[in-house]
């Protein structure tokens, strides 16, 4: 299940992409696909060992293209092992609304990101996370859950003030969204009849790709699709600012104190 949409985000063979807080490896199998040279971070190690394992796969049955690579790091998204400008494209889905604070979480990102380069952030939209919100703590009140929810003009506001000019946006999974609704009505930790039906249907529609729930999902997307993708761009020169008595760009810290 893929929320970033890889031609927005603009991904080329042999781009180096970055890919945070990468879970499973959902978005790294696909950059990988794709012919990148991908590395994927997580700081759990179950999720960093699973997704080597299927990189490792993957590479063995031969589905990446020639000049793919992988590596897979465990790592603290607030203090990246990454050269400034190191990389060429950023993949950052839905992984910030776990962070505490996710100012220095955006100037990292700022900073591995080669001028010119674009990140994908995706997070729950706030409408349908709201309601989960509303209907159970459990959702999101425990340990590594959900700490906030962003609306869309503040999370573009958020991105500028690390120095990414924001560009276009989209939802994803709609179909997802009631399934959510439903488990926190009766309960995130339990299985009625009525969620195990739901979810059924989430898998079929996971591994057909029937036209039916495609075309439903594109146009329930922009009423109440589950998440939020904002594409944003690191300029391609850094815009020289005057003030105080010295010019240039501002650095990582700079930045970062002045989103706060």
């Amino acid at each position: 299940m893929l929320t970033v949409d890889y031609d927005r985000l603009d991904l080329r063979p042999g781009m180096t992409v970055l890919d945070l807080g990468c879970g499973e490896g959902r978005h790294a199998f696909e950059a990988y696909r794709r012919g990148a040279s991908v590395i994927a971070v997580d700081w759990g190690v179950s999720e960093v060992e699973t997704t080597k394992r299927w990189l490792g796969a993957m590479a063995e049955a031969g589905e990446g293209p020639d000049g793919a690579r992988y590596e897979v790091v465990r790592g603290d998204l607030l203090h990246l092992p990454f050269p400034d400008g190191s990389v060429d494209r950023v993949m950052a889905s839905e992984v910030l609304e776990h962070i505490p604070d996710d100012v220095p979480a955006m100037a990292e990102i700022f900073r591995v990101l080669k001028p010119g380069g674009r990140v994908a952030v995706t997070v729950p939209r706030y409408g349908p996370e709201r309601i989960c919100w509303a209907l159970s703590d459990e959702y999101h009140a425990n340990e590594g859950g959900h700490v906030r929810i962003y609306r869309a003009d503040v999370l573009r506001t958020r991105l500028a003030a690390a120095g990414l000019v924001p560009g276009e946006s989209h939802h994803a999974h709609a179909l997802h969204a009631p399934f959510w609704w439903l488990k926190c009505a009766v309960g995130v930790d339990r299985d009625p009849a009525a969620v195990r039906a739901y979810h059924r249907l989430l898998v079929w529609d996971l591994t057909t790709r029937p036209w039916v729930t495609r075309t439903a999902e594109r146009v329930l997307d922009p009423l109440f699709g589950k998440s939020l993708v904002v594409y944003a761009d690191k300029p391609a020169a850094s815009r020289p600012e005057f003030g105080s008595g010295s010019g240039g760009a501002r650095s990582a810290e700079e930045r970062t104190a002045a989103a706060r």
